[in-house]
C-alpha cells in the first residue's frame, strides 16, 4: 500500500444530528485528491449508513452525549480509508447483518439495506466486531479520474 499522506480523527457523540457532520467532514478531508462528484456521493452515502448504524444499533437510540462514534481517516495518493467505530452491544451474526434486508428491527422503518449499501458504495469493506464491545467498520474507496471532477477541473 501506498505512504500515507493525511490523517484525521475526531469523535462525535451517537446521535442523529451528528451524522450529516460527519459525512461532510469525510467528504471535506478527501477534497486534496480532487474525487469525483460521485466518488464524494458514494463516501458520503457509506459514511451516512456507517453512523447510523452506530446510533440505531450500537447504542439502542440511547441518544446520549456518553456514546461515542470515533471516525478515522487515512488518505492515500489514490484511496480513502475511513473506520468508524463504536463502544456499542456489537453485533451476534455479522454475516447474518451484512445480508440484504435482514433488521433486527422488522417492525420499524429500517430496511436492513445498511451493509449492503456501504459494500455497493465503497471498494472494500471490512467488520471488526465484539459482542458486548463494539464495532470497528473499515471502508476503502479508490478514487479514479473518469468523470468531472469536484474543483471544476
Amino acid at each position: 500500500m501506498n505512504e500515507v499522506i493525511n490523517t484525521m480523527s475526531m469523535q462525535i457523540p451517537a446521535k442523529s444530528e451528528n451524522e450529516s457532520f460527519a459525512r461532510a467532514v469525510v467528504a471535506a478531508f478527501c477534497v486534496s485528491l480532487n474525487p469525483t462528484i460521485d466518488e464524494i456521493s458514494d463516501i458520503k452515502t457509506a459514511v451516512s449508513e456507517a453512523v447510523t448504524n452506530c446510533v440505531v444499533h450500537a447504542y439502542r437510540k440511547r441518544q446520549s452525549n456518553d456514546d461515542m462514534i470515533v471516525l478515522e481517516c487515512k488518505l492515500y495518493p489514490q484511496m480513502l480509508e475511513v473506520k468508524i467505530s463504536d463502544r456499542g452491544v456489537g453485533i451476534p451474526n455479522i454475516q447474518q447483518a451484512m445480508e440484504p434486508f435482514y433488521t433486527t428491527e422488522p417492525d420499524n422503518e429500517r430496511s436492513g439495506m445498511g451493509f449492503t449499501v456501504m459494500q455497493s458504495f465503497m471498494d472494500k469493506i471490512l467488520v471488526n466486531n465484539q459482542v458486548g464491545g463494539g464495532t470497528v467498520v473499515t471502508m476503502q474507496k479508490v478514487f479514479t479520474k473518469e468523470s468531472k471532477q469536484v474543483s471544476g477541473e
